[in-house]
């Protein structure tokens, strides 16, 4: 699934205002409860099961808007994540930039000098070449990843807003068979059951995205490992070019013999 900042925006207004409506749900259930047993004429042991199952109804559409209602505190993450991976990608076409004006084929020294001085500048260029290749890479797998996980967030919210539809849709039927006719203490059992078994679609959800979250995290590690590499960043620094080693008195500063000074 690719990221849509749009359709992610409407995923999270729809679980924000289902969770408005399903609040409203709750807080009727227990008027419904009332009223019902009111009118109705049943025996004690029917009466106590009724308040026992509407009790543990509500207490299972509680438990759900807040475990909910926890999981929106990160609703922003993944918009963050869609956003730095489009910067990431400005980073790797700058990297690539870079190491492609870098190329002996596109410096073309030899239209000026030949011979040792010409491989010593190639030789000397090369490393900042590949250094600036690895940062373009390095910089990609990081947009990739960054969008991955963005994608995921969005398939989680979207999940989400449809497990609080269910349970809307199962507060409802419990005000229904409440203010039904033929009060059925079975048929509530069977409505609250059916409640206990979708709370586990929250707990498969986070599951899901944090099992996706955790290989997204083995390629941070990676990129660690590439971001370090000795080989490309000597001591974990950029390369240095020959001419940073001069000493000669060739760059300006220091004691160089031939440097002006203030009469």
């Amino acid at each position: 699934m690719e990221f849509s900042e749009e359709q992610y925006q409407a995923a999270i207004e729809k679980i924000r205002n289902g969770l408005a409506e399903l609040n409203s749900k709750i807080a009727q259930i227990p008027e419904a409860c009332n009223a019902a047993l009111a009118s109705a004429n049943l025996p004690d042991a029917v009466r106590e099961r009724v308040v026992w199952l509407v009790n543990k109804m509500v207490e299972i559409l509680q438990s759900v808007v807040r475990r909910i209602g926890e999981l929106m505190e990160g609703a922003a993450a993944p918009i963050f994540m869609f956003r730095y991976a489009y910067q990431w990608q400005d980073v790797r076409g700058l990297a690539n930039g870079v190491a492609g004006n870098l190329r002996p084929e596109a410096l073309r020294v030899n239209r000026y000098w030949r011979g040792a001085a010409n491989d010593a500048y190639n030789r000397a260029v090369k490393p900042q070449s590949d250094a600036a290749t690895k940062i373009g890479s390095i910089a990609e797998r990081t947009s990739t990843s960054l969008n991955v996980c963005a994608a995921a967030g969005l398939a989680f919210y979207m999940a989400l807003g449809v497990i609080v539809v269910k349970f809307i849709a199962a507060a409802l039927a419990v005000i229904a068979a409440l203010g039904s006719v033929a009060l059925s203490w079975a048929g509530l059992l069977l409505i609250v059951e059916e409640a206990g078994v979708n709370t586990g679609l929250i707990i498969a959800a986070v599951a899901s995205l944090t099992a996706l979250l955790g290989a997204q995290a083995s390629q941070i590690a990676v990129m660690h490992g590439e971001s370090i590499d000795n080989s490309v960043f000597p001591s974990g620094r950029w390369p240095e070019s020959t001419a940073g080693s001069f000493g000669d008195g060739s760059v300006l500063g220091g004691n160089a013999p031939w440097q002006l000074t203030n009469p």
